[in-house]
C-alpha cells in the first residue's frame, strides 16, 4: 500500500454545540499521481465532516486535511469517549481503503428550562402551581426549588422540593400558595412571588471545573379573594326585599280577598242545608238494632249477610246504624252500611264492604256485599277493590243484571271506580264479588300467604222504589 493516513498526536475534546478540528496527515509513498476521497466513519461520523473532501498527491509528497467535530447540542449526544475514523479511498483503488483512528471525547453540558404553570392563580383559601422543569443537558440533574415572597403574607409549599431530572426530560414540582390570614370579605389581593430553579450536575464523577447552571427565576402571582361572595350581601337584601314584599302582598290583598270569599260563601241556602244536615244525622246514628247470630232489618231497607260460594265456613251477618253485611269466603262478613230513612224519605248515603279468600286451583269464590231490602232502590256511585297482596286472577263485581266489573288482579294493587249515573240495583237485587285465584302473590318482607285475599268497598244511595233515579 503505497498510502499512509494518521491524526496528530494531541487529544481532542468537544463540548455539544461547539466545534473541533483533528488533522490529519496522508503520504503518498507510491510512484504514481494518487487522488483521495475522504469518509468519515464510526460513530462521530454523524456530525464530522472533513475539509477537502478530495486530495491529489504527487509520488512522494504528502498533505493535510481537517476534520471538523460539531456535535449537536441536545439531550440526546451522550457524553464520554468516542472513536473517530476517517478512511481515505484512493480512486485508482477503491478496494484498497485506508483507515485512521482517533479518541474524541465529548464533554458533558447542562441546560435546564422551566415554566410554571399557570403563572396567576386564585382563591380564597389557597393558590395552585406547578413548575415544570426541562433538562435540555446530556446529565442528569439535581435541581433545587425554592419560592420566596414579598413579606410573610403568603406561606409557600413545593412538593419536592429538590428533583432529578434525567437528559431530555420534564419533571413537575407542586407549589401550594397559602395566605397567612383570612380575608372574609373586600377587594381581592395579589401576592406575588417568584420561584427559583437552581440546577447542579447530579453525576458524582463530572469535572469538579464545569462552571455551575444560573438558576432560573420564575414570577408567579396568587390572587386571595374573600372568603364570602361579593354578591352575597346583594342577594341577602334581596331576599329580604322579596320577603317583605310576599308579606305585603298577603296581609294587604291575598288575605282580605280570601276573607271576603269566606263570607260571600255563607249563603241562607248554605245554612239550610248545614240545618237539614245536622238534623238527618242525629236521627240515623240513633237507630241502632242487632242481634249476635242472626239477620236484623236495616231501618234505611238494606239487609246485610255474607255468602261464600263453594265453601264449607260459617257466614256471619248483622247491623250497625243501619249497616249490611258482607262475605268472606271461608270466614265471616263484616257490613258496614250507612243508616237511611223510611219509606218515602230522601236518598240516603250507604256504603257496604266485603272480602273474599280463595286458594289456587279451588274454582272462583263469591261473597256478597250487598242486598237491596223490598220496597228499596240501590245507586251505585262508587267501586273500591283491592289487591293487597299482589295476587294473579280474576276479579268480577256483578249484579243481577250482570257483570259491573271484570279486572285482572295482576293489573292493579287499588283501584276506584265512580259514575256520574249511579247504577240502579232493584229491591232484592245483590252486588257481588267473585275471586279466582291463579297466583298468590308475595308481599315484600313479609311470609308466603297461603291463598288470595281480596277487598271490595260499595257507596252509593239508598231510597224507597218509585221515588225517582237514585242520588237526585
Amino acid at each position: 500500500m503505497s498510502i499512509s493516513a494518521s491524526f496528530a498526536a494531541h487529544s481532542v475534546a468537544v463540548v455539544p454545540g461547539d466545534e473541533a478540528a483533528v488533522p490529519v496527515q496522508v503520504v503518498n509513498s507510491g510512484t504514481t499521481v494518487e487522488e483521495l476521497r475522504f469518509e468519515p466513519v464510526g460513530p462521530c461520523a454523524g456530525w464530522a465532516t472533513v475539509e477537502p473532501e478530495r486530495l491529489s498527491l504527487f509520488p512522494g509528497a504528502a498533505g493535510t486535511a481537517e476534520v471538523r467535530l460539531r456535535p449537536p447540542r441536545e439531550s440526546g449526544t451522550a457524553p464520554g469517549e468516542f472513536v473517530l475514523g476517517l478512511r481515505a479511498v484512493p480512486t485508482s483503488d477503491a478496494n484498497e481503503p485506508v483507515v485512521a483512528e482517533r479518541p474524541v471525547t465529548v464533554l458533558p453540558f447542562t441546560e435546564v428550562t422551566a415554566e410554571l404553570l399557570p403563572r396567576a392563580s386564585h382563591g380564597a383559601w389557597r393558590g395552585r402551581h406547578k413548575a415544570a422543569v426541562d433538562n435540555r443537558g446530556n446529565i442528569p440533574l439535581a435541581v433545587a426549588l425554592t419560592a420566596q415572597g414579598a413579606g410573610d403574607r403568603v406561606r409557600f409549599a413545593l412538593e419536592p422540593a429538590e428533583l432529578t431530572v434525567p437528559p431530555g426530560q420534564t419533571v413537575l414540582a407542586r407549589l401550594g400558595a397559602r395566605p397567612a390570614r383570612r380575608m372574609w370579605r373586600g377587594t381581592p389581593v395579589t401576592h406575588p412571588f417568584q420561584v427559583l430553579v437552581a440546577p447542579r450536575p447530579a453525576a458524582p464523577d463530572d469535572p469538579a471545573d464545569q462552571p455551575a447552571e444560573q438558576p432560573a427565576v420564575l414570577d408567579g402571582a396568587y390572587e386571595q379573594q374573600a372568603i364570602l361572595p361579593r354578591w352575597l350581601p346583594r342577594a341577602v337584601a334581596a331576599a329580604v326585599v322579596a320577603a317583605g314584599v310576599l308579606v305585603g302582598l298577603w296581609f294587604g290583598v291575598l288575605r282580605p280577598t280570601v276573607r271576603s270569599a269566606a263570607r260571600d260563601a255563607i249563603t241562607p241556602d248554605a245554612l239550610r242545608s248545614a240545618a237539614s244536615a245536622a238534623t238527618v244525622a242525629p236521627s240515623a246514628g240513633g237507630a241502632s238494632s242487632g242481634t249476635a247470630g242472626g239477620p236484623s232489618a236495616d231501618p234505611s231497607g238494606g239487609t246485610g249477610q255474607g255468602t261464600t260460594a263453594g265453601t264449607g265456613g260459617s257466614a256471619t251477618s248483622g247491623t250497625s246504624s243501619g249497616a249490611s253485611g258482607a262475605a268472606t269466603a271461608g270466614g265471616s262478613a263484616t257490613p258496614a252500611v250507612s243508616a237511611g230513612t223510611g219509606a218515602g224519605g230522601p236518598a240516603v248515603p250507604t256504603s257496604a264492604r266485603t272480602s273474599v279468600d280463595d286458594p289456587v286451583g279451588g274454582g272462583p269464590r263469591t261473597g256478597t256485599a250487598y242486598t237491596v231490602a223490598k220496597g228499596k232502590t240501590f245507586g251505585l256511585t262508587d267501586i273500591v277493590v283491592q289487591n293487597p297482596q299482589g295476587d294473579a286472577g280474576t276479579l268480577v263485581v256483578a249484579t243481577q243484571d250482570g257483570q259491573v266489573l271484570s279486572l285482572a288482579l295482576e293489573d292493579f294493587r287499588s283501584s276506584d271506580y265512580h259514575f256520574v249515573t249511579p247504577i240502579e240495583v232493584a229491591a232484592g237485587g245483590r252486588i257481588t264479588m267473585s275471586v279466582d285465584c291463579r297466583e298468590v302473590g308475595r308481599p315484600v318482607k313479609a311470609p308466603v300467604p297461603a291463598q288470595c285475599a281480596e277487598s271490595l268497598f260499595l257507596g252509593g244511595t239508598l231510597q224507597s222504589a218509585g221515588t225517582g233515579n237514585p242520588g237526585t
